[in-house]
């Protein structure tokens, strides 16, 4: 779930998976896996650049279920398999409000589990209450996460 420190500028999403961490880490790594679970419910991407490295570049367009189309940049800042996966989030855009950094986490867990913790670090106050605001984007983190969840139960 969610929490929200009103003197911060930060989101923090924990949610607990029946998957081991090796696949939990793969479905976060591999674009045709992202494919099936990334963004809200309703809706998909496209995947036009995946390079997963430190410094490589995932730019994909959300397609939201209304048919508009939300363009997103990745810049990967950090990978080390399997425990934490850091990166810079925009939409490719110098300054437009709304960019941050997100750190996410993999702890295993007794019983063959993993823990992912994803911590999104804003400008300022403003910048992630307007996210939160516009873009719903604690319940969207919630839902993708209910979707990686969906997705991990399948394989």
């Amino acid at each position: 779930m969610a929490e929200i420190n009103v003197q911060d500028r930060e989101i923090v999403l924990n949610r607990t998976f029946n998957a081991p961490r090796e696949l939990v880490w793969a479905v976060w790594s591999i674009p045709e896996h992202l494919a099936k679970w990334w963004g809200p419910t309703g809706f998909s991407i496209t995947t036009t650049r995946f390079e997963f490295k430190v410094g490589g570049v995932w730019r994909f367009a959300m397609h939201g279920p209304d048919g508009t189309d939300y363009e997103n940049q990745i810049v990967f800042v950090e990978i080390a398999q399997p425990e934490r996966l850091a990166y810079a989030v925009s939409d490719g855009e110098e300054d437009s409000p709304g960019q941050f950094e997100a750190t996410v986490t993999f702890a295993e867990v007794e019983g063959n589990r993993t823990t992912v913790t994803m911590r999104s670090l804003f400008k300022s106050a403003e910048e992630r209450d307007y996210v939160v605001r516009e873009y719903g984007a604690i319940e969207g983190g919630n839902q993708t996460l209910d979707r990686l969840g969906e997705l991990l139960a399948t394989l």
